[in-house]
């Protein structure tokens, strides 16, 4: 699709302006203006911005597939529109968002409330319309409207996910042994990531992460965890085929990683991102191993702590796992770069990593100090 920007001049930009503008972003001036002429101007840019500060999106000010598709979700509230499941096209937007999150305050399981009417959803959505004495269609439509609007939460103490993954971290056991985790090193093929030029030596992310996920898979392996790769070294995926990949594995978590770059080069250190949207829906225990995660690599490394963020990526919305994408540092860092490259450094990493994944399954009281733990320990936690 063509990207969207400040300058941008045409139906598109007029497209991107009107959204803005029925979501309140930008003031309605009831000015006819012909769509090819219509300006994407700084004004459109700070409320574009606005948009995707709330929206857990990449705050660049640019229009690109991510961004288009969260407005066009914006543009829909429950009750707009008649809502089912399609399997070949999944129904997506924010009305669809509003359902789950009800389904989910009533106590139906629908999962995470991604915005797509997915199978699961249908069938927390049948499960409802049984109860209340209504045709079991799997279809939002008057009747289910008036029924939504009436009834009141059942799920009260907390938020209903957070209760539903605090109960199968518990039933899950504190053993890591038996479990799965799908480990996704970004890119891959013909898409190398960020690259840095050191000598005559070149790096690119695509590299360095796929052979901190080899790391990470082996000391997985080597304490019973089943771990999976999203891709070979030289391959290439989508991220809607890496998430469906782990859907279809069943993994417990998911953990995704890469490298950063910025213009300036003072700009270093980690940062975890998790699920999470500006209006509150977050994966619990995705918010909670992004923490673990962010704690023990800095604890261990002593890089710039750049915090956990909550976002609605790909590969943090279409899991169904709870799943954290870790940026590493910046290839463009004279700070971190010489760290990034070398091997002691991701081993350090992976150690780190796999001590976070270990302590999000341990109960509050069981839990230890940042920085304690150690590979001996975690063998010998595995035996008892």
């Amino acid at each position: 699709m063509q990207f969207i920007k400040r300058g941008t001049v045409g139906p598109a930009a007029a497209e991107v302006k009107s959204t803005l503008v029925t979501l309140g972003l930008i003031a309605d001036t009831a000015v006819f203006e012909p769509a090819e002429d219509v300006l994407f101007d700084a004004t459109c840019e700070l409320a574009l911005r606005e948009f995707q500060q709330s929206r857990g999106l990449v705050v660049d000010g640019i229009v690109g597939p991510e961004t288009w598709r969260a407005l066009v979700a914006a543009r829909w509230r429950l009750g707009d529109r008649v809502l089912n499941r399609s399997v070949s096209e999944p129904m997506l937007g924010d009305d669809v968002r509003e359902l789950q999150e009800r389904l989910l305050e009533m106590g139906y399981d629908n999962g995470r409330a991604d915005g797509i009417f997915g199978q699961r959803t249908e069938t927390a959505l049948r499960a409802f319309q049984r109860e209340v004495g209504l045709a079991a269609d799997g279809t939002v439509g008057p009747l289910t409207m008036r029924a939504l609007r009436q009834l009141g939460r059942k799920v009260v103490g907390g938020r209903p996910q957070l209760l539903r993954e605090s109960a199968m971290l518990y039933h899950a056991g504190p053993a890591l042994s038996g479990k799965r985790v799908v480990i996704d090193p970004g890119h891959g093929g013909a898409d190398t990531g960020v690259v840095a030029q050191d000598g005559m030596l070149t790096w690119t992310e695509s590299h360095l992460v796929y052979d901190l996920a080899s790391r990470l898979e082996g000391r997985f392996s080597a304490i019973g965890v089943r771990a999976d790769l999203t891709r070979g070294r030289d391959h290439e995926r989508s991220a809607s085929d890496r998430a469906a990949l782990a859907n279809t594995v069943g993994a417990d978590l998911l953990i995704s990683l890469g490298i950063d770059t910025n213009p300036n080069p003072l700009a270093n250190g980690v940062a975890t991102y998790h699920y999470g949207t500006g209006s509150g829906v977050s994966s619990t225990v995705g918010e909670r191993l992004a923490g673990l995660v962010q704690r023990e690599i800095v604890a261990r490394t002593g890089m710039l702590d750049c915090h956990t963020h909550a976002k609605t990526w790909e590969m943090l919305r279409l899991t169904r796992m709870p799943a954290v994408h870790v940026e590493l540092g910046y290839l463009s860092s004279p700070i971190d770069r010489p760290r990034l490259i070398d091997p002691a450094f991701r081993d350090t990493v992976a150690e780190a990593i796999l001590i976070a994944v270990q302590r999000v399954f341990l109960p509050t009281e069981a839990d230890v100090k940042t920085g304690s733990l150690d590979l001996s320990a975690l063998h010998a936690m595995q035996l008892s």
